[in-house]
């Protein structure tokens, strides 16, 4: 079994979701839980395609972490 990272982003329609590790793999869904289901999916059509023309399917198991900054010092200059 291959874990990917999905990262989800709301939009005005609802929530747009892509792969970390395959950023082709990417759709959008009037709700979170839409956007999950469409993502599963999107990723198992993407998976089926690339096996059938012989395409080498990208690793997953991706490590995210959130770098936090001070807004104040964004934008400016020393």
């Amino acid at each position: 079994m291959i874990t990917y990272t999905a990262k989800y982003i709301k939009i005005e329609s609802g929530y747009m979701g892509q792969l970390i590790e395959w950023p082709e793999v990417l759709t959008e869904g009037a709700d979170l839980d839409e956007c999950r289901a469409m993502l599963r999916d999107a990723l198992q059509e993407m998976f089926t395609a690339y096996v059938q023309l012989g395409k080498e399917i990208p690793l997953g198991n991706a490590l995210i972490e959130q770098l936090p900054i001070e807004m104040k010092h964004v934008g400016q200059t020393a």
